[in-house]
């Protein structure tokens, strides 16, 4: 019987803790500035029907059983996306049950993010409450490390989250040392870049050759290749069905990882690209997109100004590079901080418009889903943020976020915590 008397005290706060829910549509957003991004700063209307933008004009008419939301004085933006994070993969970092982005070896291209991704975490609320609405994320470690997936921050499940695109990541073998600590010769560190790109095309080889033999199983030529999760994870990627998307930082890194790309063709996205602006004009002749971050960050050399990270992603677009922003802030999974990477590189060179551009139709357009995210347009998913300003100013409030047209409760943990204490008594 104590046992019940405890659990009737611990109700009440247990239900305090549980999170707020999201409120479905329709709604419509009257009198607001839009950023579409892709047609400019206009004065409108938005109707959000079914999940997606049903309209974009002035002076709609307000159907029956639609929420109107009074937008005066605010602004709307597209959901911002952030390409480059472990959200839902990682939770407690002095909890190894709460982390799910690693695999035991080295090639494990079949571990995907999306089915590993916890819809309950934490740190999802938390983080669409900075404006990001969507996130690439991402596995952690090993040569081919997984499938990232691009997810949606609001949804019961992973198949609800889940906002169009998965890509094979690989990790370019490095000629950067580890860190300060890293007393290994040239010869060693040279010796150790070759070793590593012979391991990846030694799997590489493995997955044409398995594509190969499959190939022959479908046209009716040969029986099935025996199974083999790690190559059949690979086939997509392969055969140029799904982006491969390539970790690689340092100069000479890309320039070898450029070549590599040629010589396989491969349909390649670079991500990370830290000394990207040392070889922009190369990048830009490869025609590789490039998703790069963190922008707050220190250089890559001691040698290096202190303000190169701010300036990469610009120097890269300025020289035609299409280039999409991520915050990369893997072990916190801070996204919502991906407004003040964008602002540091549109201050040291990238310019407002491209920075924005950098964390909505970019990345949309980089991975492939930029005919339903990225910008504020008829038809699009209605992922949309409401402002009382520069989404890129600290100082700027964010009044409502929408996800597939759902309005997100605009609370988190943090914000909880903060009203409990802030008026807490003795």
């Amino acid at each position: 019987m104590k046992y019940f008397h405890f659990l009737l005290f611990l109700l009440p706060a247990w239900l305090f803790a549980q999170e707020p829910k999201a409120t479905p549509g329709p709604f419509l957003l009257r009198g607001a500035t839009l950023e579409t991004v892709t047609q400019g700063r206009i004065l409108a209307d938005i109707l959000i029907r079914d999940g997606v933008i049903a309209e974009v004009r002035s002076n709609i008419a307000t159907p029956e059983g639609v929420t109107v939301i009074d937008c005066q004085g605010k602004t709307v933006y597209p959901g911002l996306i952030d390409a480059g994070t472990q959200i839902g993969l990682f939770e407690i970092g002095s909890i190894d049950v709460t982390q799910d982005f690693t695999e035991v070896g080295d090639v494990t291209p079949q571990m995907r993010a999306l089915t590993a991704v916890n819809p309950h975490s934490a740190h999802i609320a938390i983080n669409r409450m900075g404006g990001v609405t969507t996130v690439l994320t991402m596995p952690g470690s090993g040569v081919f490390s997984g499938q990232a997936a691009l997810i949606h921050l609001y949804g019961y499940t992973h198949e609800a989250m889940f906002a169009g695109f998965e890509g094979l990541l690989m990790r370019f073998p490095s000629t950067a040392r580890r860190g300060r600590r890293d007393n290994r010769s040239e010869e060693d560190v040279e010796k150790n870049r070759k070793k590593a790109l012979e391991r990846v095309e030694e799997v590489w080889k493995m997955a044409v050759e398995y594509h190969r033999l499959d190939s022959l199983h479908i046209a009716g030529m040969a029986s099935a290749p025996a199974y083999h999760p790690e190559m059949r994870a690979m086939l997509p990627a392969v055969r140029r069905q799904a982006k491969v998307l390539i970790e690689v930082n340092r100069a000479e890194d890309i320039l070898s990882a450029i070549e590599w790309v040629k010589a396989h063709n491969v349909d390649a996205v670079f991500t990370g690209v830290a000394e990207g602006w040392r070889v922009a004009a190369k990048i830009a002749d490869a025609g590789i997109p490039v998703i790069t971050g963190p922008v707050l960050a220190l250089p890559t050399r001691d040698s290096d100004r202190y303000d190169m990270p701010y300036k990469n992603a610009g120097l890269m677009h300025q020289a035609g590079v299409k280039v999409a922003i991520r915050t990369f802030d893997t072990q916190s999974a801070n996204s919502r901080n991906l407004p003040f990477h964008a602002g540091f590189a549109a201050a040291y060179g990238m310019g407002k418009e491209a920075a924005l551009q950098a964390v909505t139709i970019a990345p949309a357009t980089i991975l492939g889903v930029d005919d339903q995210l990225g910008s504020i347009e008829q038809g699009k998913v209605a992922n949309l943020v409401i402002t009382d300003g520069d989404i890129f100013e600290p100082k700027t409030q964010i009044f409502h976020v929408f996800i597939e047209g759902w309005q997100m409760p605009n609370s988190s943990r943090q914000h909880r915590l903060y009203d409990e204490f802030l008026e807490r008594n003795p």
